[in-house]
C-alpha cells in the first residue's frame, strides 16, 4: 500500500466506553499499525448538553488500558487528541465553500445540503458494493448540515474532519453504513478524494439480541475491575468479527498487528460470549511468567503462594480467594469435601505420624507412599483427604507445592485439625 495509512476513532463523550466502541478503536489501531501508519483519536464533543468530563476520561482510560496509543494534532505531538469543539473556525470555512458553490440553502433557520439527484455507488471493504438512488427526493430529502442555532450536525463535521486530518480509511460500525453515501456526496461537493470505507459487523448478545449498555460485558471499564488483563481483552475483541486464516485464537498485540487485515473481517454480526472472554483471559494468564503473574495480583500473599495458583484461576480477581487458605489457619472446610473423606481419619492419623518423623521435609512424598502401604491403600486414595486437610477444598494447587509452602509443622497441624472433624 503506497499511501500512508491514517485511521481514526471518533467517539462521543456521552457515556462509558462501550465494548463495541473499543472494538472499533482496536480494528482502526490494528489496521494502521499493520501498515506502519497513524491512528488518530478525535473526540466528537459538539453536543455540550450531553458531554461529560467523566465520559471523556473513560475514553482515555479505556484506550490507555488496552494499550491503543493514539496521535493528536501535529503541533501537540502525541498528546492529542483532536476535539471537535475546538474546530468551529474550520467548519465555518468549509461551510462557506458549500455556500459559494450553491450546494446549501436555508430552510426554517436551518441549512440543508442539496443532494445531486443521481445514483451513488460505493465499494465497502467489508460489505461490498452498495448503491443508493438519490433520484427519488421523497425518499432521500436534502440533508440538514447546520441547525437553526448555528451548530453543525454529525454528517458535516465528520466529513470535514476526515478530509482535513488526511484519514485514508474509515473503519466503523455497520450502523453507519447508510451514512456513507451522504458523506460521499459531501466529499464530491468539496471536490476532494474520499477515504476508503469499511463497515464492521455489529456485536450481538449470545441470544442474537442487540447488545445494550446494560448487558454483561458492555462496559469496558468493568473489565479491569473483574480481573481481566488488557492483553486478553484486546485478543478477545479482535475475535469479535475478525478471524485469522487458521484456527489459532490466542495472540499477543504484535501478532494481531502482523495478522490483521480487513479481508478477514466477517460480514455476519459477532456474538459476544462472556465465557469465551474469560477463557481467553485464562490463556493469557498461563502465558505469563511467574514474575508477571505475581506482579499483576491484587493480594499481599507471598510470591510462592500466588504463583502456585497461576494454573487454577481465569481472572486476577479470583486470586485472593484461591490463596486464602494459605493465610487463614482456621480456614473453612467445604462440608461436601468433609463428607467425601468421612472414612479417612485413620489414614490421616498415620500420615501425620509419618510426617512428624521426617527429618527432611522434601521427602514428604515418600511419607505419603509409606503411609499408603501401611494402610493397604493406593497413594491416590490418600491424596484427596490430604488436600482437604491442607486447603479445605477439593481442588487447587499442586499438593507437593502446598506442602512446601505450608511447611512441616503447619501441614501436620492442619491434618490433625481435620481428623477432629471426622468420625473416628
Amino acid at each position: 500500500m503506497s499511501q500512508t495509512v491514517r485511521t481514526r476513532f471518533a467517539p462521543s463523550p456521552t457515556g462509558y466506553l462501550h465494548v463495541g466502541g473499543a472494538r472499533t478503536a482496536l480494528f482502526n489501531w490494528l489496521f494502521a499499525r499493520h501498515f506502519g501508519g497513524s491512528f488518530v483519536l478525535r473526540i466528537e464533543d459538539t453536543d455540550a448538553a450531553r458531554n461529560t468530563p467523566e465520559a471523556r476520561a473513560a475514553i482515555f482510560e479505556g484506550l490507555q488500558w488496552l494499550g491503543l496509543d493514539w496521535e493528536g494534532p501535529e503541533n501537540e505531538g502525541d498528546c492529542g487528541p483532536y476535539f471537535q469543539s475546538e474546530r468551529t473556525t474550520i467548519y465555518e470555512q468549509w461551510f462557506q465553500k458549500l455556500r459559494s458553490a450553491g450546494r446549501v440553502y436555508e430552510d426554517e433557520g436551518a441549512w440543508r445540503f442539496r443532494f445531486e439527484r443521481k445514483q451513488i455507488t460505493m465499494t465497502d471493504l467489508v460489505c461490498g458494493e452498495i448503491t443508493i438512488d438519490y433520484r427519488d427526493e421523497s425518499n432521500t430529502p436534502d440533508m440538514v448540515i447546520r441547525r437553526s442555532d448555528g451548530s453543525f450536525v454529525f454528517h458535516f463535521v465528520n466529513v470535514v474532519d476526515d478530509l482535513t486530518m488526511g484519514i485514508t480509511h474509515v473503519i466503523r460500525g455497520e450502523d453507519h453504513l447508510m451514512n456513507t453515501p451522504k458523506h460521499l456526496q459531501l466529499i464530491e461537493a468539496f471536490d476532494e478524494t474520499p477515504p476508503k470505507y469499511a463497515h464492521i459487523p455489529l456485536i450481538l448478545n449470545g441470544d442474537g439480541s442487540k447488545m445494550s449498555k446494560r448487558d454483561e460485558g458492555a462496559a469496558l471499564g468493568d473489565y479491569p475491575k473483574k480481573g481481566f488483563v488488557p492483553e486478553a481483552v484486546v485478543n478477545f475483541l479482535a475475535l469479535l468479527g475478525w478471524s485469522p486464516k487458521d484456527d489459532s485464537e490466542i495472540f499477543s498485540a504484535d501478532e494481531l498487528i502482523s495478522k490483521f487485515s480487513l479481508d478477514s473481517v466477517n460480514r455476519a454480526p459477532a456474538r459476544f460470549d462472556p465465557n469465551k472472554c474469560q477463557w481467553v483471559n485464562q490463556q493469557h494468564l498461563l502465558k505469563m511468567s511467574p514474575e508477571q503473574f505475581v506482579a499483576s495480583c491484587p493480594t499481599e500473599a507471598s510470591f510462592e503462594m500466588i504463583a502456585s495458583v497461576q494454573e487454577k484461576v481465569s481472572l486476577l480477581s479470583e486470586i485472593p480467594e484461591a490463596v486464602s487458605f494459605y493465610l487463614d489457619p482456621d480456614f473453612p472446610i467445604d462440608p461436601a469435601a468433609i463428607q467425601k473423606v468421612s472414612k479417612a481419619a485413620p489414614y490421616l492419623v498415620e500420615l501425620a505420624s509419618h510426617f512428624e518423623n521426617l527429618a527432611d521435609w522434601t521427602c514428604a512424598n515418600e511419607a505419603i507412599s509409606a503411609t499408603a502401604t501401611q494402610c493397604q491403600i493406593k497413594p491416590g486414595q490418600l491424596m484427596f483427604p490430604l488436600r482437604v486437610a491442607l486447603s479445605g477444598k477439593a481442588g487447587g494447587p499442586d499438593l507437593h507445592t502446598i506442602l512446601g509452602i505450608l511447611g512441616q509443622t503447619e501441614s501436620i497441624r492442619r491434618i490433625r485439625r481435620l481428623t477432629t472433624l471426622l468420625p473416628s
